[in-house]
């Protein structure tokens, strides 16, 4: 059998979990059970279906690193239910969840599944070295639509994208990216920071959207390109484009 890896953004799968099936599946002591059982049922199906040959189960160790909040204020902050001074955040997070957590990483780690964070990072920095240095196809199971810069035909990098479900997991290669934002897996974070995405509390540029985004891509390569001929008075570029990329030069210069 050839050689994959697998690495599961694990934070991405237990909430989808534990929305998934009802909170009335309970232990014997009552306690719920129902995102470390939908986890498990997870877990199952992918390495029956893509039959990987190692898998990682990548870990928030830090849901919302203080540096990235210094970069971009508004970084998450949506999810904080409770700031903390010296450590993480604390993330709104629904109590029957939270729970469950120490007995996810127990059953997984007594399934022998290596579980790896990082300090001061999240799942997505994890997965993000690991895919980077693999010397194998990888397989990424997210339902977070950053990780498809991680996208790369030529490594054999793909996701498996949940967000319709387990049973309807899409697979995103370079033409799926391509094909649903006209841009290529390498400009997806760029992308990303020129629009906005309000899931994690990026603000984007104001006035630039999905095709403007893509277009400016598609003409000045990646961000450091378009920032460049914002400032060239001869570029190409719109005034109209130039002056909404300069009212957000300071949110530009730490994004993405």
């Amino acid at each position: 059998m050839a050689e994959r890896l697998m690495l599961l953004d694990t934070p991405s799968l237990y909430f989808r979990a534990f929305y998934g099936l009802p909170d009335s599946l309970k232990a014997a002591n009552g306690m719920p059970v129902n995102a470390a059982r939908g986890l498990l049922d997870m877990i199952a199906r992918l390495v029956t279906d893509y039959e990987p040959t190692h898998l990682v189960a990548c870990w928030d160790d830090d849901w919302r690193p203080q540096w990235r909040v210094e970069l971009i204020p508004s970084y998450k902050e949506h999810r904080v239910a409770r700031k903390v001074p010296d450590g993480p955040d604390i993330e709104e997070t629904p109590e029957g969840l939270v729970a469950q957590l120490p007995l996810i990483r127990e059953t997984l780690a007594a399934l022998g599944l290596p579980i790896i964070g990082a300090a001061r990072h999240e799942a997505d920095d994890v997965i993000g070295s690991l895919a980077s240095q693999a010397t194998m196809p990888v397989d990424i199971v997210t339902g977070d639509r950053d990780l498809f810069q991680l996208v790369d035909d030529a490594s054999g990098v793909r996701v498996l994208y949940t967000a319709r479900g387990m049973s309807k997991l899409e697979a995103v290669t370079d033409v799926t990216v391509v094909g649903k934002y006209s841009v290529l897996p390498g400009q997806y974070a760029d992308f990303a920071a020129l629009r906005g995405d309000t899931s994690d509390g990026l603000p984007g540029v104001a006035g630039i959207g999905d095709k403007t985004a893509a277009s400016l891509l598609k003409e000045f390569v990646d961000l450091d390109g378009i920032i460049d001929a914002s400032k060239d008075s001869s570029s190409a570029m719109s005034a109209s484009v130039r002056q909404k990329l300069t009212s957000a030069a300071d949110y530009l210069a730490v994004a993405p």
